[in-house]
């Protein structure tokens, strides 16, 4: 009775078949794994629990066995696939044995199921495939090593920045990697993290140096992190390769110094154009100003007329230098808008160019403009170039006509 209580509520299937391998008995669990009633199995080769080519070839497995004595899998455990009720398959340790009895032999199979195994070690596979093909397929190198600083996996990347294959480099201290003096002082500072637990860079980012093959060295980000794996301890190192940002920084050194050197430039320019441009600006005006208080009654209409304009353009030309000044020095703050009338600006504008307008026989066609809000020497300056390059590249004998409007 306990014989029988145990093979009942065993967890693993128990067959029992005779000679000519019809089944004889068939435990409540093996009936749970292949998935059929006990009475549609007892009396039945046992070849129908198995998928081809077993179920063709296994009669002869036991003519053989019960002719030469040769066992194949009696009294060896081996995994094989096993067949339900349903079709489908699964995986089992098959272990047979063989009893002899007074008037008769019998064989009895304990059937294990698998098939979870195999389902955790499928899985345990496809995640070491995934981190296998995230770490070879990495931009950035990886690299571990061993609580002695020794190399074991060097991934694709890393060979790359470094120009070292992975047989050069595993099995070797990772000091070869570095240029002096970290070369020298890394086994130390392994050490010193081991006894105080005090890391310097595990755990942290920083810039250092590394060294290639070639003798050339190269900037990189290390990260390190430290691996607690049961037997022992490793420390992965993920490499950044920052020369091109490093090349990109210098560049926009380079470009910064040459823009205050050019800055320089239009200060030095500015200071030169407005000291040595006021000086006959201040003559033309001084002798403007004497005209205008001491023999402007003596002049004609017209007379009276050229005065008034050359000294507004000359006060017009005093704001010019003036505004170049400013404009030229890095420390002067942009001048903030104000309203501005476009009509009066272009007054100005077209009194400057009256000689050209002239010579050029150019017939200025303006509209009422607007006011906006603008810089008032930059809307001048504006409208002056527009129409001194209008009049000047007009075509060869023919007077242009130049349209102002919004």
């Amino acid at each position: 009775m306990l014989l029988r209580a145990i093979i009942e509520t065993a967890i693993d299937g128990i067959i029992t078949i005779d000679e000519k391998g019809i089944v004889e008995s068939l435990n409540p669990a093996a009936a749970r794994i292949f998935g059929y009633a006990p009475e549609e199995v007892i009396g039945q080769n046992i070849s129908m629990l198995m998928p081809e080519p077993y179920r063709s070839q296994h009669d002869q497995y036991i003519i053989n066995y019960l002719t030469t004595g040769e066992a194949k899998i009696i009294g060896i455990g081996r995994e094989v696939p096993g067949l339900k009720k349903d079709g489908s398959l699964f995986p089992f340790i098959l272990g047979i044995s063989e009893v002899k009895l007074p008037s008769k032999r019998i064989f009895t199979g304990i059937v294990h199921d698998v098939s979870a195994l195999k389902r955790t070690e499928a899985a345990w596979q496809e995640t070491e495939y995934l981190i296998n093909s995230i770490i070879n397929t990495a931009v950035d190198g990886i690299i571990t090593i061993n609580e002695q600083g020794n190399i074991e996996m060097f991934n694709p990347a890393a060979s790359r920045l470094f120009g070292y294959l992975p047989l050069e480099v595993i099995g070797k201290n990772v000091s070869m990697l570095m240029p002096e003096p970290d070369r020298s002082l890394h086994d130390s500072y392994v050490d010193n993290y081991q006894k105080s637990g005090e890391g310097k860079i595990i755990g942290v980012g920083r810039e250092v140096t590394a060294m290639r093959k070639d003798g050339s060295t190269f900037p990189i980000i290390l990260g390190v992190s430290e691996v607690i794996l049961p037997d022992r301890t490793i420390y992965t190192g993920l490499i950044h390769d920052i020369s091109d940002q490093k090349m990109a920084e210098e560049k926009l050194r380079r470009y910064a110094a040459e823009l205050e050197r050019s800055n320089s430039e239009l200060q030095d320019f500015a200071y030169v154009s407005s000291h040595d441009l006021q000086e006959p600006l201040r003559k033309i005006q001084s002798f403007g100003d004497r005209v205008l208080t001491k023999e402007y009654d003596k002049l004609s209409d017209d007379g009276k007329d050229y005065v008034n304009r050359m000294l507004n353009a000359a006060s017009r030309m005093q704001n010019l230098i003036n505004d170049l000044l400013s404009f030229s020095r890095l420390t002067t703050k942009a001048k903030p808008f104000m309203q501005v009338d476009l009509n009066a600006v272009l007054k100005g504008v077209l009194s400057d160019l009256e000689i050209s307008i002239e010579k050029s026989g150019a017939k200025i066609i303006a509209e009422n403009l607007p006011e906006i809000e603008a810089e008032p020497t930059q809307m001048r300056q504006l409208f002056q170039n527009l129409i001194s390059n209008a009049i000047k590249f007009r075509k060869e004998n023919e007077a242009p006509v130049i349209k102002i409007y919004t």
